[in-house]
């Protein structure tokens, strides 16, 4: 990998990305209105930007290795820490907890099954894992906002838990796909 690699466009993106994640939970912690909006307005700009470093990497064609690798764990520190951001706030409670841990325990599982195959084995990311990150991303960025639309708070937050249990069951779904798809692998591994 040249430096030039390392600087695309895209994984710019991507590293301006992963740059947002632990100023957005901290921002949740801050007890205040303004931090929170600022929150949102971070958390939609980075999830967009998801969307945006892939458009261009093919547009550009600037697609690298280090951006293939980035990528996805991006998508997943941003969605694991803002879970436990809103857990930790009292957005997430209850019984809701359980689909931020089926989601957590699917992105590691499935970041330990690549780190297993070592690029070995390439497990392609299916249009329904796609639906899935969308889905969390939309839950979270509704979770997010929630608090702050006052007399519609509450209705907003009861269709923030219904995506992030989509998202959760989408997120199983697409987990038992790389386990249908890896374990062969590492049997063959043995």
């Amino acid at each position: 990998m040249t430096s030039r690699d390392a600087l695309t466009i895209p994984n710019i993106l991507t590293y301006v990305r992963i740059a947002a994640v632990p100023v957005v939970a901290a921002l949740l912690l801050v007890p205040s209105e303004t931090a929170r909006w600022v929150a949102v307005i971070l958390f939609v700009v980075a999830a967009l930007s998801d969307y945006v470093d892939g458009y261009l990497a093919r547009a550009l064609n600037q697609t690298t290795a280090l951006g293939r690798m980035l990528d996805p764990i991006a998508d997943k520190l941003i969605v694991a820490a803002l879970l436990v951001a809103l857990a930790a706030d009292g957005t997430i409670v209850g019984l809701h907890v359980l689909a931020a841990v089926f989601i957590l325990m699917r992105e590691i599982f499935v970041s330990g099954l690549r780190e297993f195959l070592g690029g070995t084995v390439v497990i392609h990311v299916s249009q329904v894992a796609k639906w899935k990150t969308t889905m969390q991303l939309v839950a979270i960025a509704v979770l997010l906002v929630a608090p702050l639309l006052g007399s519609v708070a509450q209705a907003a937050e009861v269709v923030g838990l219904v995506v992030l249990w989509i998202a959760a069951a989408l997120t199983v779904w697409t987990g038992y796909d790389y386990i249908r798809g890896g374990v062969p692998h590492i049997v063959e591994a043995e």
